[in-house]
Formats: C-alpha cells, sequence, structure tokens
C-alpha cells in the first residue's frame, strides 16, 4: 500500500483525499496535515456563538461536471422554497453551543445571486446593468462621460500590461475609476497599474461592457459567470460541505491530523520521501510516495531538504506577496438601507450577497449580509441582522494587530459613515477572523513563478494544488480541479503535472466569480 501525504484541509485537499480513497480504497494509505484546527481553508464557516460567519463569500457553481457531481454527493440540492418555513418563524431558532438539531438537514440551498457597488451615495449593479436605475444614479453627465471613455477604449486598445490596462480596454476609464481602481487598490495594496494583466485575465475574462449589453439584450449565446442569476449553497455555509468530506475520508480510513504543521520536506534520489510536522511539541514524520501540497509556495520551497535549491528559485518563492484580510462580523437589529429592488421575498432587508464599497473615506473593501446567503446563517433571523466587513492588510501590520474591540468599533463607524447603519445603532454582538495569506498576489516575484514551478516538477512525486499551492488565484472550483487532476496522475502512473498547473489558464468560467472575490 502506498503513502500518499496532502498537506491542507481545504477545498483542494480534502477532494484529493476524498477522490483517491473513492477510487482506489485498496491502493493507498492517505494522510491529510493541517496546520490550524478548523477544516475548509478560506472556504470554513466560523460559528459566531450560533451565528455564523462565511470567510470570503463562496457561491457554489461549477460548469464542471467532475465538480457539481462531488459537491452532489456530499450536500443534495435543495430548492429555494425549502427556505420559506424558516424566513417565516415557523421553525425553532437555532441553539447557541451544543449541537445544531438542524445540522442534520444536509443539503445544498438554491440562492438568487444579488452583489452591488456602493459608489457615491447609491447602488449600482455588479456587474454594471443597461437598467434605467443605472443611469438615473449615475446622472447624465457622468453617464455621456462613461459612454464616450467606452468608445474611445474600443477605437485605442491599450497593451495589457497591467491589470489597469486589462480594465480600461474593456470598460472606458471612467468607468474603471469609479467601479474598480479605488476597491482593486483597497484589495491589494498596491494601485492596479502595478499589477499584472493576468489577474484580470483569471477573474474577470470576457467579461466587458460589451457583453453585459449582449447578455441584456438576449444576443448572447452564452452567459458569462459573473452575469449567473443562481447559484447553490450549502444550508449551514461552505464548512458545512467541507465538514461532510472530511467525515467521509476518516470513514474510509484516511488519517485527518489538525494542528499539525508541516516543518521540513526531505527528497532522496529526485523524491520527496518524508514529510515532517510539529504536532503539539513532538515532531512527527510521515513517510511518502506521493505529497500533494496546498500549502504556500514560499513555505514548501523553504522546507525542503535533501536538494539543492537554485538561489534564484529560493529567492523568487521567497519574495512571492499575499494580501491577508480580517472579516468583522457585527450583530445588529437591522440596516437603515431599505429593499428597494425587485427581490421582496426578502422583505425590508437590502438582498446583496455581498456590496462592494467604492469610498475612498472609509478602508472597508466589502460587506456580506449572511442572512441573505441562508437564513440558516443567523440565529434569530426574523429580528438581526449579520454582517461581515473585509478588510484587507497585510499579516502583523498596525491594523491586523488591532483588538478586536476597536475593529468592532472601526466597522460599526464605516457602516455609519456609508448610510449603511444608523447612527445611534447598537451592535449585539462582534467576533474578528483574520486570514493569512488569503491571496496570492500577482506583483514582486509573482513574474518569475515559471520558474518555481520548473524546479518543483522535477520532484516527480509532488503535486501542488490549491489556490496556495499554485500561487494562483483560483475559485473553490479550480482547487477542486487541480485535485482531481493530481489524483489523476498518480492513479494514472503519468507523472506529467501540466493538467494540474492548466486548471484555470483556459477562457471559459468554472466556477460563479466576481471580479474581486
Amino acid at each position: 500500500m502506498q503513502n500518499i501525504v496532502i498537506i491542507g484541509a481545504g477545498p483542494a485537499g480534502l477532494t484529493a483525499g476524498l477522490e483517491l480513497l473513492r477510487r482506489a480504497p485498496d491502493r493507498f494509505s492517505v494522510t491529510i496535515l493541517e496546520a490550524s484546527g478548523a477544516l475548509g481553508g478560506i472556504s470554513r464557516t466560523v460559528n459566531a456563538g450560533g451565528d455564523r460567519m462565511d470567510i470570503g463569500g463562496h457561491r457554489f457553481f461549477s460548469k464542471d461536471a467532475r465538480v457539481n457531481a462531488f459537491w452532489e454527493s456530499l450536500l443534495p440540492t435543495q430548492g429555494a422554497p425549502a427556505l420559506d418555513d424558516r424566513l417565516l418563524g415557523r421553525q425553532k431558532p437555532l441553539a447557541p453551543g451544543g449541537p445544531d438539531p438542524e445540522q442534520t438537514d444536509r443539503v445544498m440551498l438554491v440562492r438568487d445571486r444579488v452583489s452591488r457597488i456602493y459608489y457615491g451615495g447609491k447602488f449600482f449593479d455588479y456587474p454594471i446593468s443597461v437598467k434605467p436605475q443605472t443611469f438615473r444614479n449615475l446622472g447624465l453627465a457622468r453617464t455621456v462621460r462613461a459612454g464616450l471613455g467606452y468608445f474611445g477604449a474600443c477605437l485605442r486598445k491599450r497593451p495589457e500590461t497591467s491589470l489597469e490596462n486589462f480594465y480600461i480596454n474593456r470598460f472606458g476609464r471612467p468607468l474603471y475609476e469609479m467601479f474598480f481602481e479605488d476597491y482593486t487598490e483597497k484589495l491589494w495594496g498596491r494601485h492596479p497599474s502595478a499589477i499584472s494583466a493576468d489577474w484580470g485575465a483569471q477573474r474577470v475574462k470576457g467579461l466587458s461592457v460589451l457583453r453585459v449589453l449582449q447578455n441584456a439584450l438576449g444576443l448572447s449565446k452564452t452567459k458569462e459567470t459573473s452575469l449567473i442569476e443562481q447559484f447553490r449553497y450549502p444550508k449551514f455555509g461552505p464548512g458545512q460541505l467541507w465538514e461532510q468530506a472530511a467525515a467521509e475520508f476518516t470513514a474510509r480510513g484516511g488519517r485527518l491530523c489538525k494542528n499539525c504543521r508541516v516543518t521540513g520536506l526531505e527528497v532522496r534520489d529526485g523524491r520527496l520521501c518524508t514529510v515532517r510536522a510539529a504536532d503539539g511539541g513532538a515532531e512527527r514524520a510521515f513517510p511518502a510516495d506521493f505529497v500533494l501540497s496546498s500549502m504556500p509556495l514560499c513555505d514548501l520551497v523553504a522546507a525542503l531538504t535533501g536538494v539543492a535549491v537554485p538561489p534564484a528559485v529560493a529567492q523568487a518563492a521567497a519574495g512571492l506577496p499575499y494580501r491577508d484580510f480580517v472579516t468583522v462580523g457585527l450583530l445588529v437589529p437591522r440596516l437603515r438601507q431599505k429593499n428597494e429592488t425587485a427581490h421582496k421575498a426578502l422583505g425590508t432587508l437590502v438582498p446583496d450577497c455581498w456590496i462592494y464599497v467604492q469610498d475612498r473615506s472609509v478602508r472597508l473593501g466589502r460587506v456580506q449580509i449572511f442572512n441573505n446567503w441562508s437564513p440558516y446563517m443567523v440565529r434569530d433571523v426574523q429580528n438581526t441582522v449579520f454582517v461581515g466587513l473585509e478588510y484587507f492588510c497585510r499579516e502583523h501590520d498596525a491594523f491586523w494587530n488591532t483588538s478586536d474591540a476597536d475593529l468592532a468599533e472601526a466597522g460599526r463607524r464605516d457602516l455609519v459613515r456609508i448610510g449603511l447603519l444608523d447612527a445611534d445603532a447598537k451592535v449585539l454582538k462582534s467576533h474578528c477572523e483574520r486570514v493569512e495569506k488569503a491571496y496570492p498576489a500577482y506583483f514582486d516575484t509573482y513574474a518569475q513563478l515559471p520558474c518555481i514551478r520548473e524546479f518543483l516538477d522535477r520532484l516527480g512525486n509532488l503535486y501542488c494544488i490549491g489556490r496556495n499551492g499554485q500561487h494562483r488565484y483560483n475559485n473553490m472550483d479550480h482547487s477542486m480541479l487541480t485535485a482531481f487532476a493530481a489524483c489523476d496522475g498518480i492513479l494514472q502512473g503519468n507523472p506529467d503535472k501540466t493538467a494540474v498547473w492548466s486548471v484555470n489558464t483556459e477562457k471559459a468560467y468554472h466556477e460563479s466569480t466576481e471580479a474581486h472575490a
């Protein structure tokens, strides 16, 4: 029996572990090493005293049949009408602490996709829609300026040497400045002119003003994924699905080691032979015939022993940039803004899953409304609103080190400043989550990624999977597809890693993606 060691219990790691045991249960002994005590990576769900937080927001939508089948095997889909009882208060609220009585309802809910940009004190559809309200919000002068800017961009294409030029080519400078420039700089801590266009190619791909018009007029034969109208979502948040995957993995004989941080990877004769990890105060050694790694590439290269790492590779890996973020959860009685959309089923609450904040007066980047992802995320969904405020930063900078109480107060002030919360509104509860290396960034030594890949691919039994494992801003289903490709290679005895690295390099979408999700 061959030993498989998987580093990381996020979507890529758990998918790979379960896939190997489903397809070849008698061939492999599979161990997953997870540095934290949580499952799902950035796709986890945090239970804050009965109210749940989704870290980053995750929509379950994919054009890949294999991904959809995997999700469906863990949590079958249940239609939107099933929400009515909870929304109308005909079911018991979730009990704080202890096991949830409704946790046995392992289902995916069908949700409406609503995301908007908050700019100039007004809501704009995201992506920008061709509706009368859009033009009313913009006003005549800005509408004319935006139109002229777009047609100017059509006539004079810029070389796509930066993310700024990528956006301007598709939307024109005025719309770029209104709806992309400020948020992007908040997200990355760099101006879009200093960020590679590769990020835009992965995240917004075919989306443009022209494509929005084609979809609005019914002239497009295909719908861009950023324009989808519905998606699936686990009843108790994305972490529910990955907890279910982990349960099946261990039931099939897999070994899952939490709080087990990898400290070293030993190489012998061009192959990894042992993975060392710190487990509490002790170090453990795990023999490995194959290693699937979703740990950050900078840490992976630094942990290698028994092989000479070229200085250029070591320097490039050490310089790979990341963006960290803090989510501040605030439970409030209500929001100031009312529902003035066609989504009347949600009553008076604004229907957005998340709101992008294009406002230079606040550091706040994005607001999630957990009630709208699933009413089961909020213990008292009738009388309270649970929001997640996303702030982007660097690990251990001043903002990262701010106390939870001060973060909660800063979040409350930002909501008041942009008009989403009354000045005298009471915060009933707060909870903060800090996420390190959440977003692989596309600047600094990112351009040298091919040399890192070339070196790592020489280790024949190493497969780099997932978002951080490839330093690629992959969506959840992209991470799963890298895991499937790695499993295929192992099961078929194919050492070529091309299929693993090729995920999300084509021009078609897989998962529902927002430009900055």
